[in-house]
């Protein structure tokens, strides 16, 4: 299968790391990590001037139409510069109304919104003990004077605090899951913001009697979060590739200019080895990656998806340790400080690995799927 990226790919690679490079710099993102907002307006312009905003949206609602191929592209770029702007979420966000929505105004209006770069979202994907359970969802909804409510707790909202509107998935008086889109400044929430340790945000948010909408797609219910949960998954193997390319990079820089015995430890052939080792592990990664990408956009059955997106994720999972622990240690001391970009870059790998579930979920997943068979 060709992995190749087409031309207009790859001018976008092009000029987003050409940006990114320029205006998105180590102390430019440490700067934006300690502010209080955790994230950059000024950046966020810049996204949507380069029409990164716009990619996912669909071409009648003022976008590119942009498919899951292109996105791995953008991903990768920004899991390179570790960005920590809300776009993963908005773009999840995005997919999310382009599955569930209806077609309607109110869907509409909120994507042209996304596309011109005035309008977040977040997919409340996580509730307290859930774990990596997408269907144990114990936030109920009523229907209370034709107006829907929400009871409930959502937790680790990756930028939820940043979001202007959520989709949150709810139960119904049937005990079925549906999905709802509820605005910010709805009454009835409390949202308690946070950094987490790679320096992104994340918000729990509280529901009591929340105004919602419903989404009013045909496909609005448990499969269709599966689905979203799915592409989220795809784009963070992608962030996740370009992450363990920064840090492939870094590694193997530093080395270069770490002497002991009088010579760079670059030069020992012990440590030689360990760099290409990290590097297999990132090329397997990034074939299961870009095949689950090619699956997700070619809109395969949901078992073939579901085999490529958990496969790539695992393998993602076991690459970001692997390669990790082994830059940790081969930049020694100086590994373990905030000071390098390695520390920022594991810590970041870290958290991908555990979001959305982690390799023994995704294995055990693989493994449930019919067609599987067991070798004793």
């Amino acid at each position: 299968m060709d992995f190749t990226f087409n031309d207009e790919q790859q001018q976008l690679a092009n000029a987003l790391r050409r940006y990114l490079d320029k205006e998105y710099g180590f102390d430019a993102r440490r700067a934006i990590i300690e502010s209080d907002a955790g994230v950059s307006s000024a950046h966020w312009a810049g996204f949507a001037e380069l029409g990164l905003t716009a990619l996912p949206v669909p071409e009648a609602q003022g976008g590119f139409s942009g498919n899951a191929i292109d996105m791995l592209v953008v991903m990768q770029e920004l899991g390179r510069a570790l960005a920590v702007e809300p776009y993963w979420a908005t773009v999840v966000g995005v997919e999310a109304l382009r599955l569930a929505g209806g077609g309607g105004e109110d869907d509409n209006t909120l994507l042209e919104s996304v596309a011109q770069g005035v309008l977040k979202l977040a997919v409340a994907f996580h509730e307290p003990d859930a774990r990596y359970d997408l269907f144990a969802v114990n936030t109920k909804v009523t229907h209370q004077g034709g107006q829907y409510k929400l009871d409930g707790t959502k937790s680790v909202v990756q930028h939820g605090a940043q979001a202007d509107y959520w989709i949150v998935p709810a139960l119904v008086n049937t005990g079925e899951i549906a999905l709802f889109i509820v605005a910010r400044d709805a009454a009835g929430v409390d949202i308690t913001d946070y950094r987490t340790i790679d320096g992104q945000r994340a918000a729990t948010l509280k529901f009591t009697q929340t105004p919602a909408r419903a989404l009013k797609g045909v496909h609005a219910g448990a499969a269709t979060l599966e689905r979203i949960a799915d592409y989220a998954t795809v784009l963070l193997c992608a962030e996740a590739l370009g992450a363990l390319d920064a840090l492939n990079a870094a590694t193997v820089e530093y080395t270069k200019t770490r002497q002991q015995f009088g010579v760079p430890i670059a030069r020992f052939q012990a440590l030689q080895h360990r760099m290409v080792e990290m590097m297999m592990h990132t090329e397997q990664a990034r074939s299961l990656t870009y095949l689950a990408a090619v699956r997700y956009a070619a809109n395969a059955d949901d078992d073939e998806r579901r085999r490529a997106v958990s496969a790539a994720k695992a393998r993602i999972g076991q690459a970001a340790r692997f390669v990790g622990q082994q830059a940790i240690q081969l930049h020694g001391g100086m590994g373990m400080t905030n000071e390098v970009m390695a520390a920022h870059l594991f810590k970041r790998l870290s958290i991908i690995e555990t979001t959305l579930g982690d390799v023994d979920h995704h294995l055990a997943r693989f493994a449930a799927l019919p067609g599987f068979a067991a070798v004793d």
